[in-house]
């Protein structure tokens, strides 16, 4: 974090939402669930974000109106992170939190209409509006290239390019988690999808040698 940028905001407290932050980690994942001063950097990135306050987005360069592209080692706290600011969002939105890893096996059960699923919008009957789903996709490149009926296909590229589609049009927003490097990703996906995912995701990097915390 540049030196000029304090953790200061009008939008959000800084030291209560990590008391917010460690609560509710050890809620979900139990006691042995902490915040260490460390990874304070990255949870006020992410705290100016979900805050939507815009003055420190400025500073942090960080785009409001894009998605959250989460990378780290194993172990850093990526996902119980994400998970948990869901709930400093409203309902409406919220992101849901699927593993690329389950999304592999929808796609071995029900072929390519599991795209569809994790690509399309909302629609609202009533009033005819499009309302978009906001998925954060976690431990991107778990998931192998798989085979339905014979015929292989990279599931996770076909879903990311149709949302870039949608956050273009529609302002869809994506979220990512992953243990990847950004040259890992070009390797596994293309040169189109990690363009695609410069243009609609704020890049946010733990430090690679940062320790895994499960031990």
């Amino acid at each position: 974090m540049p030196k000029t940028i304090t953790y200061k905001s009008n939008k959000f407290y800084f030291d209560e939402c990590l008391s917010f932050l460690e609560k509710t980690g050890k809620k979900i994942y139990g006691p042995k669930f902490k915040v260490i001063e460390e990874d304070h950097p990255i949870i006020f990135k992410l705290f100016t974000y979900f805050f939507r306050d815009q003055e420190n987005a400025n500073l942090l360069d960080i785009d409001l109106a894009k998605g959250i592209l989460l990378m780290g080692p194993i172990g850093c706290g990526k996902t119980s992170l994400m998970n948990i600011m869901r709930f400093i969002r409203s309902q409406h939105d919220q992101h849901l939190i699927i593993s690329t890893r389950k999304i592999s096996y929808d796609f071995i059960q029900n072929g390519y209409q599991v795209i569809e699923k994790y690509s399309d919008r909302s629609f609202k009957f009533k009033t005819d509006e499009w309302i978009p789903k906001h998925y954060c996709f976690d431990d991107l490149g778990v998931e192998n290239s798989l085979k339905y009926f014979g015929n292989d296909c990279n599931v996770m590229t076909e879903i990311l390019l149709s949302r870039y589609d949608y956050f273009i049009s529609h302002k869809m927003l994506t979220h990512i988690t992953t243990n990847l490097d950004s040259d890992e990703i070009e390797k596994l996906y293309g040169s189109r999808v990690r363009s695609r995912l410069r243009e609609m995701m704020n890049l946010i990097s733990f430090d690679r040698g940062c320790y895994d915390k499960r031990r």
